[in-house]
């Protein structure tokens, strides 16, 4: 299959390899870019060159010698990730991946999936993984605007009043935070003690996001639990264990998107 097919109002047909890999669940689109750099992924028997290299469909694609098969359909897992787990593939230093985890938790047949943004090693909580790239980027993206729901049990003197004071956002350190839903449960923190629970929900989910909000009031983290994301909630799902998201749930929150599906 030629590597530029004929232009079409001066676009080649078809779309980038990396966009189509990503689909098909091999990668991000970054870590292709990546695999394309180390020769990992051949056209057709060839090293692909460029990540600018358009194609109509992924026949003749390989990676690491094993040919690619056209993309499944979309699927999405909810994941109760442990703390003390890297979200991530590889990591050098030699800790522990969800991906160790998953090889027991996830149902036989499932896909090769990748997760939804990240949670830092510390965190615990709900973990959306899926098997489609676009899914996956449009997740992301601060833009599409999804709420992710957080528990945080923090030592230290807080009120409510400084909590409500987040909706209107804050700027830390020259890094400026969007609104933030922030509530002290009921009956946390007790006279005698200073161990809060507090409920936040966030729409950017900027690195470290929450933990870094709680210092900036005053308070030390010491668990950090992240219960929902969009319309899915970690409910009773064990710890350690994962589930997939019924098909019609996911079609109704895709159809829910702002903007409707990125690609």
């Amino acid at each position: 299959m030629p590597t530029n097919p004929k232009k079409s109002d001066g676009r080649p047909e078809g779309d980038r390899i990396a966009k189509l890999l990503a689909r098909a669940g091999i990668a991000s689109r970054r870590e292709i870019e990546r695999m394309i750099a180390d020769k990992r992924i051949t056209l057709d028997g060839k090293p692909v060159e460029t990540p600018a290299t358009f194609l109509t469909s992924l026949r003749g694609v390989s990676v690491d010698g094993k040919p690619v098969a056209e993309p499944e359909p979309s699927q999405l897992y909810a994941f109760h990730k442990p703390a003390g787990l890297i979200t991530a593939e590889r990591e050098p230093a030699g800790r522990a991946t969800i991906y160790a985890a998953l090889t027991n938790a996830l149902p036989k047949g499932t896909p090769r999936v990748m997760p939804i943004g990240r949670l830092d090693f510390n965190t615990e909580g709900l973990l959306l993984l899926t098997n489609d790239g676009g899914l996956k980027r449009t997740m992301e993206l601060p833009s599409t605007g999804i709420p992710r729901t957080y528990r945080a049990r923090a030592f230290g003197e807080i009120h409510q009043e400084q909590l409500e004071a987040l909706s209107e956002g804050v700027e830390i350190e020259g890094m400026r935070y969007g609104p933030i839903d922030a509530n002290l449960e009921r009956g946390s923190g007790g006279k005698g003690h200073k161990n809060h629970w507090i409920e936040m929900t966030i729409t950017e989910g900027k690195n470290r996001e929450v933990r870094r909000v709680l210092e900036y009031l005053g308070l030390e983290v010491n668990r950090l639990i992240r219960v929902g994301y969009g319309s899915f909630h970690l409910g009773d799902l064990p710890r350690g264990q994962a589930a997939r998201i019924k098909k019609g749930d996911l079609d109704r929150f895709v159809s829910s998107l702002k903007g409707g599906r990125k690609s």
